[in-house]
C-alpha cells in the first residue's frame, strides 16, 4: 500500500508538472494568435482605403498596431522558448530580446504622441495642418524608434565590451536581466524606464487638462477627446506594469512562496499580453469610420472592387 502510494503521488506530481507549462503555453499561444489576426485585420483595413494614409491621427494608430504585432510575436517566442529549450545562446537571445524591448519601449511614446494629437486637434485647429501633417508623422515616429533604441543598444556595447568571451559564448535562460546583467545596463536600464514615465504621463496630463478646459465649452469633440485621453492613461498604466515589475516580484515571492511559476504566468500576461490586446478594442473599436472597415474585413464578409470602394468613402 505504501509503495503503491507513493508511485501514485509521483506520477500525479509528474502530471500536474507537465500539463501545467502545457496549459499556459497553449493559452500564451492562443492569445498571441488571437491579437494578432485582430491586428492584421486593422492593417488590412488601413492599407486598403486611402482615407486613412493621410490621416495623422491613423497613421499613429497604424504604427501601435504593427509595433504590437511584432511585440507580441517575439515575447510569445520568448515565453514558449524558456520552457521547451529552456536556455538558448547569449547571443541568439540578444537578437530577441532587443527588438522585443524596443518595441515595449515604443508602446508608451506611441501613445504620448497620439495624445499630443489630440490635443492640438481639439485646442489648436488652425495649426493643426501644418503641426500634424503626414511627413511629421512619419518623422515622430522615427522619433519613437530612435529613442527605443538608445534605450536598449547601449546594453549590447557594454555587453561586448565588459562581458568575457565565455559568457557570450554561453547559455542563458532568455531575459533582459539575464543578458545584460552588468550593473551599468541595470542603472541604465532604471533610469530609461523612469525619463519614459516621466516623460509621457506629463504630456497625458498636460493634454487632459487642457482638452477637460475646452470640453467645459460643450465641446463634442473636445468630450470626445478627452475621454480618449483617459483611455490613452488607461493604456499606459498597463504598460507601466513592466517597470514595476522587479519589485512586484520581489512582493508576491515573499508573499507566495511556492507560486513562483505561477507568478510569472500571471505578470506575463498583464504585462505582456493585456496591453496589446486591449489597444485595437480600444482604439480601433471607437472609431466609427475605422470600426466600419475593421468589421467587414475581421469578419471576412466583404470582398469589394476597389472602385466601389472609392465610391463607398464618398
Amino acid at each position: 500500500m505504501n509503495a503503491s502510494s507513493a508511485n501514485l503521488t509521483v506520477v500525479l506530481q509528474y502530471q500536474d508538472s507537465f500539463t501545467k507549462p502545457v496549459t499556459e503555453n497553449v493559452i500564451v499561444v492562443v492569445l498571441g494568435i488571437s491579437i494578432n489576426y485582430i491586428n492584421a485585420s486593422l492593417i488590412h483595413s488601413f492599407s486598403k482605403n486611402q482615407i486613412f494614409h493621410t490621416n495623422p491621427q491613423y497613421i499613429l494608430f497604424f504604427h501601435l498596431v504593427v509595433n504590437n504585432m511584432i511585440q507580441v510575436t517575439l515575447t510569445v517566442m520568448l515565453f514558449v522558448i524558456c520552457y521547451i529549450i529552456y536556455k538558448i545562446n547569449v547571443s541568439v537571445c540578444c537578437l530577441l530580446v532587443v527588438p522585443a524591448i524596443m518595441t515595449t519601449q515604443n508602446t508608451p511614446l506611441n501613445i504620448a504622441f497620439m495624445a499630443a494629437e489630440c490635443y492640438i486637434a481639439v485646442c489648436i485647429p488652425l495649426r493643426y495642418n501644418n503641426l500634424c501633417s503626414v511627413k511629421r508623422t512619419y518623422i515622430v515616429i522615427g522619433i519613437m524608434w530612435t529613442c527605443s533604441s538608445f534605450s536598449v543598444l547601449p546594453d549590447v556595447f557594454i555587453l561586448f565590451a565588459i562581458e568575457p568571451l565565455e559568457f557570450i559564448y554561453s547559455k542563458v535562460m532568455c531575459s533582459r536581466d539575464a543578458v545584460f546583467r552588468s550593473k551599468y545596463s541595470l542603472k541604465k536600464r532604471d533610469a530609461s524606464h523612469m525619463l519614459f514615465l516621466v516623460g509621457v504621463w506629463l504630456t497625458l496630463f498636460y493634454t487632459y487638462f487642457r482638452i477637460l478646459f475646452v470640453a467645459k465649452a460643450a465641446n463634442t469633440d473636445a468630450k470626445k477627446a478627452r475621454n480618449t485621453l483617459l483611455l490613452h492613461g488607461f493604456q499606459v498604466l498597463l504598460c507601466m506594469m513592466v517597470y514595476v515589475q522587479p519589485m512586484l516580484l520581489h512582493v508576491l515571492r515573499y508573499l507566495f512562496p511556492g507560486s513562483l511559476s505561477a507568478i510569472y504566468f500571471v505578470l506575463f500576461i498583464i504585462n505582456q499580453i493585456l496591453p496589446r490586446l486591449v489597444s485595437p478594442i480600444v482604439y480601433g473599436l471607437r472609431d466609427k469610420t475605422f470600426r466600419k472597415y475593421f468589421k467587414m474585413y475581421l469578419l471576412c464578409t466583404m470582398n469589394v472592387h476597389p472602385k466601389t470602394t472609392v465610391m463607398m468613402l464618398t
